[in-house]
């Protein structure tokens, strides 16, 4: 085959698999509205999914939280109250972590951790044939695999990633405070932070974490229920899933940024 031929076919094939994502990322939202497609067994793995991947990540997230409240909370109190700028640490604070860090922490944590767990697990049902098993039972592979775990996946990132900025300021004002860097008190520390969050912040909160969060669901879902059938192909489905996961990320959180504030 020339090159040109190898790079044409490299571009049929990403655009059909671009296609594909699409059509389940559409698939997902219209049947999410229709109440008919969430009975008692869909909702009890919706359940499990959020419980999964929301809230047994709430002590990692919690963690990272903290760690980014003493490193940028901290420092930015310390510094701008140095330099007597003590009112730009809202508006530092919320560009920071509201805007940016957050929500690709969060989302990292959620790749990192179900994302390979969702893509192993629907890999394996294919390698051990129990697709066609819930087939012949009747039951809807699409609704009662990828419909529940991809609007678990994007719950928990917002959930999640609310956790995060919480805590994050908490700790990092604690930490201020603790050492003296912090005047004013809570309050005047909250009305700084609220007063700088505009609805272009709380928009582009919401789209950084459903976007993502649904583009991760689908593609890992995907990548698990594309493979063949052989048991080797399992783990290569998982790392795929992580680095197309992680590259739409980047280029969702890039465009909702470009969207929202240019």
């Amino acid at each position: 085959m020339t090159v040109a031929g190898k790079i044409g076919g490299a571009a049929i094939g990403q655009w059909k698999s671009t296609a594909y994502l699409a059509g389940i990322l559409f698939a997902t939202a219209r049947m999410a509205l229709m109440p008919r497609y969430w009975p008692r067994t869909v909702r009890d793995v919706l359940a499990r999914q959020i419980f999964f991947t929301g809230v047994e990540a709430t002590r990692f997230i919690a963690l990272i939280a903290v760690v980014v409240g003493l490193s940028v909370v901290l420092q930015a109190h310390v510094w701008l109250t140095r330099v007597g700028q003590s009112a730009l640490v809202g508006p530092l604070l919320v560009a920071v972590i509201i805007r940016e860090l957050g929500p690709l922490l969060t989302n990292f944590v959620v790749i990192g951790r179900s994302g390979t767990a969702i893509t192993t697990e629907l890999a394996t049902m294919r390698v051990n044939n129990e697709i066609r098993t819930l087939d012949a039972q009747g039951l809807d592979p699409f609704s009662y695999l990828v419909l529940p775990r991809v609007i678990g996946v994007m719950v928990s990132v917002f959930c999640l990633t609310v956790i995060f900025i919480v805590v994050s300021f908490v700790s990092g004002y604690g930490f201020a405070a603790a050492m003296g860097a912090a005047p004013g008190g809570p309050a005047l520390f909250a009305q700084g932070v609220f007063s700088s969050v505009a609805p272009t912040d709380i928009v582009n909160l919401l789209a950084k974490t459903a976007i993502p969060g649904m583009l991760t669901g689908a593609i890992c879902c995907k990548e698990g229920l594309s493979i063949e059938g052989a048991a080797t192909d399992v783990p290569q489905a998982a790392g795929r899933a992580v680095v197309r996961s992680v590259g739409a990320l980047f280029l969702s959180s890039a465009a909702v940024s470009v969207w929202t504030y240019l």
